[in-house]
């Protein structure tokens, strides 16, 4: 049968399925338009099957906040190309305000909600079948109550950032979700850093600083015999070095034995109260780096104060209460 052109503009509103597809499937359902749709459907979940084991590393993150309740979302893809389409986008943003709407308190609450007639979960797949990448929704965020900024890092949609107050105050909410975007914090202050997080900081700084203090007895050692430490810090550094003839035979065996020796007396003689120590003050370092309200304020007027000062200088009742931060770019 004929279809006609106001069946496939009025299909394409219902799914957002290119003219292309909408046409094909009206004329196999014969007009039928539940039936059109659901052809459309699995055409979707095919295509998003035979791509489940891609990577989806770009896509569209939005954020929003409505009346005390504050969101943001990210609708994953493979492309940047597609990522940056205007019905990609639009596609996302109805998302978000459907789960605002509703209130929706994680992802599996968003997947469910109603998106002109189908679940949010099958618009993504039906948008996975006409673009024909892999897409899925992740990083699902919320803050709940008053005084939330929320902000976009420069409107590229791929980095936003949610602050609470205790207090109105709009400026200085919107200059600290841009410090969240900028400067990745992974707490609010000390009192709230994940303690996996801190065992695995302090572990890893007492290995690099084991690391540290036996180069140093070798580079000593090697000082000591008269050898050059840059000259031999590695086997490949060795073998060009003499071929230049900055080394001989003799030197490079030495070295190698020097480094040997030396790495194992090293070893032996670490001072773990010491390496403990350092590793430590290694961990209040990360602390300040990663704490929002320990961070430098990188939005001021260049006196190196921390987030927490700068806000005690605009109002010294002000203060961060939450913060949240998702990108799909790499850190």
């Amino acid at each position: 049968m004929a279809i006609s052109i106001d069946d496939i503009k009025k299909l394409r509103a219902m799914t957002g399925a290119g003219l292309a597809d909408v046409k094909k499937a009206l004329t196999e359902a014969e007009g039928d338009f539940d039936k059109a749709k659901e052809l459309l459907r699995e055409r979707g979940l095919a295509i998003a099957a035979k791509r489940s084991d891609r990577e989806t590393s770009n896509g569209c993150v939005l954020v929003k906040a409505v009346d005390g309740f504050a969101a943001m979302i990210a609708l994953k893809c493979e492309t940047d190309f597609v990522a940056n389409g205007a019905d990609f986008i639009a596609l996302t943003q109805s998302i978000l305000d459907a789960a605002i709407a509703a209130k929706a308190k994680d992802i599996e609450a968003v997947k469910a909600l109603d998106i002109n007639g189908q679940t949010a979960q099958e618009a993504v797949t039906q948008r996975s079948g006409i673009t024909g990448e892999k897409m899925e929704l992740d990083g699902y965020l919320v803050l709940e109550g008053e005084n939330i900024e929320v902000y976009d890092h420069m409107g590229k949609h791929t980095l936003c950032t949610m602050v609470q107050t205790n207090k109105p105050a709009a400026e200085q909410g919107h200059l600290v979700a841009m410090q969240v975007a900028a400067m990745k914090p992974v707490a609010l202050d000390k009192d709230s850093v994940d303690q996996k997080i801190l065992d695995e900081e302090y572990k890893t700084a007492v290995e690099k600083t084991k690391l540290e203090q036996v180069e140093k007895f070798v580079e000593m050692k090697l000082k000591k015999a008269g050898l050059n430490p840059n000259l031999v810090d590695s086997d490949d550094h060795i073998e060009s070095n003499m071929a230049k003839g900055w080394l001989t035979q003799e030197q490079a065996d030495e070295a190698r034995k020097i480094k040997e020796e030396a790495k194992a007396e090293g070893e032996a003689q670490l001072k773990m109260p010491m390496i403990e120590n350092i590793a430590k003050g290694r961990v209040q370092k990360f602390l300040k780096e990663s704490c929002l309200v320990d961070q430098e304020f990188q939005f001021g007027d260049g006196d190196k104060a921390t987030v927490a000062q700068w806000l005690a200088n605009q109002d010294k009742e002000l203060k961060i209460t939450a913060f949240k931060r998702f990108t799909l770019v790499a850190d």
